[in-house]
């Protein structure tokens, strides 16, 4: 099988050792893809972004080489490679959640580029991957052809959903889940919207076709371990782009893509859009009518919007000319943002920790519930007949 060990220090020196990143590639071509994949998710997800960018169903032979086609047709074609982040599917799993960091599963994405022999590549992450990828274009802006940044935050706070009965039940029924079937019950409605999942597909609705998918995936990955959810979600909670890093990123020449569904109900939207005015003149804003995983609800738009991003990079096409966001002054990109933003962003962040605040209330409460039941189960009276007596 495919893996690329990534050395992370002697263990004996508080190190991590090394980690296997399994990874697969997919068509062949002049033009590199390394996708990014998002929280408990595997390199499987990104099936339809696979087939729409390379026509390509099966993996690429292994003993085939991996290094960077140089002329002739092979430049026209497109190599994809996609994997499994670090805690789950058959990448390592670190025991520790500092092992997991956007910096540290960033530095990952470049060893499998240098395993590879890919100098520079096309970036494209979903949700998660996207925080992963935004720390790689910071890290290593030289190594970027564009960077495509799907259904994303800026973390921290930001990974917290809108607060209401429909995300607390998704919580709830998310943190129950045991099995395959159940997790893939509570996936599904979390992936998608409602609409999407109650077409009929011939004899079916697309709910039911899917539900078969997800239970096969995650029986055959297993469900993601206590070590690699804690550690993903401390990935997602302490990532955070600085503004020099978002500066290095803007500035860096390279286009950017900001995809969104307009119903997703993990990442909000609008935090998208402030990351997008945030990399003007780079980035443009895509908004789609999906939920988390419009690369799959509306895979031929983001398909074609992925494509016309490669083809502008091919051309050199201009950031601004890129762009379709209102232009900035150039005071206003050397400023960053301005007293009145700064009070948006406070009030944001006072928002947030409300809902945290609220969250965790119902997370302890929940908790006691659950507790209180069991006790109760444990303590309810045997009966006795009278003839036992």
């Amino acid at each position: 099988m495919p893996y690329c060990v990534v050395s992370h220090g002697d263990p004996a020196a508080g190190g991590e050792g090394d980690v296997r990143i399994f990874y697969q590639r997919y068509g062949h071509g002049g033009t590199k893809v390394l996708l990014i994949i998002g929280f408990a998710g595997t390199h499987e997800s990104w099936g339809p972004q696979v087939k729409g960018l390379t026509g390509a169903v099966e993996p690429v032979d292994e003993e085939s080489p991996a290094g960077d086609d140089a002329g002739g047709a092979a430049d026209e074609g497109v190599e994809v490679c996609c994997f499994d982040n670090r805690g789950m599917g058959r990448s390592s799993v670190p025991p520790h959640k500092s092992h997991y960091t956007t910096v540290i599963m960033a530095k990952d994405a470049l060893a499998l580029m240098d395993h590879l022999g890919w100098r520079k590549a096309h970036l494209f992450g979903h949700s998660m991957g996207s925080m992963i990828a935004s720390k790689l274009a910071a890290i290593a802006p030289e190594r970027v052809a564009s960077l495509a940044l799907l259904n994303t935050t800026g973390g921290g706070y930001q990974c917290i959903p809108k607060i209401d009965w429909q995300t607390i039940s998704l919580a709830c029924r998310f943190l129950r889940a045991r099995t395959p079937e159940q997790r893939a019950v509570v996936d599904l409605d979390v992936h998608y919207t409602r609409e999407f999942l109650d077409e009929i597909v011939g004899s079916n609705t697309r709910r039911q076709m899917l539900y078969q998918e997800y239970v096969k995936g995650l029986s055959s990955c297993g469900m993601q371990s206590r070590h690699g959810f804690e550690g993903q979600l401390n990935a997602c909670w302490t990532h955070k782009l600085t503004q020099k890093e978002l500066d290095r990123i803007r500035s860096a020449g390279f286009l950017i893509l900001i995809i969104h569904g307009r119903d997703d109900v993990v990442a909000q939207l609008h935090h998208a859009r402030r990351l997008a005015e945030k990399l003007q003149p780079a980035a443009k804003l895509v908004e789609l009518h999906g939920g988390h995983l419009v690369s799959h609800e509306r895979s031929a738009e983001v398909n074609m919007s992925l494509m016309e991003m490669i083809k502008a990079s091919k051309s050199n096409t201009d950031q601004e000319e890129w762009s379709n966001l209102p232009k900035k002054s150039n005071d206003q990109l050397l400023a960053g943002s301005d007293n009145r933003v700064a009070r948006r962003e406070c009030n944001i962040i006072v928002l947030y920790n409300l809902q945290l605040i609220l969250l965790f209330l119902f997370g302890a409460f929940y908790i006691i519930l659950e507790h209180a039941r069991r006790v109760l189960r444990v303590l309810k009276p045997v009966r006795v007949s009278a003839t036992s007596l």
